[in-house]
């Protein structure tokens, strides 16, 4: 049976959202993956090094797929929630989890063969260039300048000057990665497909993504959130694309 507009704003309302688990957006959203699967790379790197630090691990989702680990693999989050889940994941497969809110990262200069991160937040590239030894490795995947462009424009209107640029644009990092000391060897962009195919699971999306519509709440939206309902229930899913970056660097020897 269709759920009314109320049950699915309820619901999604009252989920939980901590974590980077995105199971709950299972039958009610898609989204494409980019080509290169990061997670597969990433495990290769790991099995090549003796010392490892993931940075801004979230709730440790990706990690423990991305094993074994080598005999010194740490990990750091700033949010207590993330960092609570992060430690229940990470700590029966010995990797140290640890607790980051600002500069400098709690480790020693040139400490580590390799630095991952998947979507953070924060770029601290001179911490980053740091803590990795001479010939060592910076590997991830950052969110791209504009991502899910189309829906934050839906609720918010046209941002040309905002979505055009930003940190993560691929421009802006690799002229921060030489800044930093570091040699750029590899850089991939790609935009993915995204369809939302009930509004909660654009309420859930919303509220876990918090960067997307910053102070977002269902109160503040629920004209324009009705009105979108309307719109996938006439015409079908909400088409909105993410951004993605692969980045790799090293630390001349």
């Amino acid at each position: 049976m269709t759920r009314t507009f109320d049950e699915l704003v309820a619901e999604a309302d009252a989920v939980s959202v901590v974590g980077w688990d995105f199971s709950w957006l299972d039958g009610r959203a898609t989204e494409e993956r980019p080509s290169w699967g990061y997670q597969r790379l990433l495990r290769g790197r790991l099995a090549e090094v003796t010392s490892a630090l993931d940075l801004q691990t979230g709730g440790g989702e990706v990690l423990p797929g991305a094993g074994p680990f080598p005999p010194t693999m740490a990990a750091t989050e700033p949010w207590p929630p993330n960092l609570a889940l992060a430690t229940q994941r990470l700590h029966p497969l010995a990797v140290v989890v640890v607790a980051c809110t600002e500069r400098p990262l709690p480790f020693a200069d040139a400490a580590f063969d390799l630095v991952s991160s998947r979507h953070p937040a924060d770029l601290w590239w001179d911490e980053i260039a740091r803590v990795l030894k001479p010939g060592g490795t910076y590997f991830a995947q950052h969110v791209g300048a504009a991502s899910v462009r189309e829906l934050v424009e839906y609720f918010l209107g046209p941002r040309p000057e905002v979505m055009a640029h930003g940190q993560l644009s691929p421009d802006v990092v690799g002229a921060q990665i030489s800044e930093a000391g570091l040699d750029l060897v590899d850089l991939r962009h790609e935009r993915l497909r995204i369809e939302f195919f009930d509004v909660g699971g654009v309420i859930y999306f919303l509220r876990k993504v918090i960067w997307a519509i910053p102070g977002f709440t269902v109160a503040d939206h629920r004209e324009r959130l009705f009105s979108l309902h309307q719109q996938i229930e006439a015409g079908g899913p909400f088409v909105t694309h993410s951004s993605r970056v692969l980045i790799e660097a090293r630390k001349p020897a």
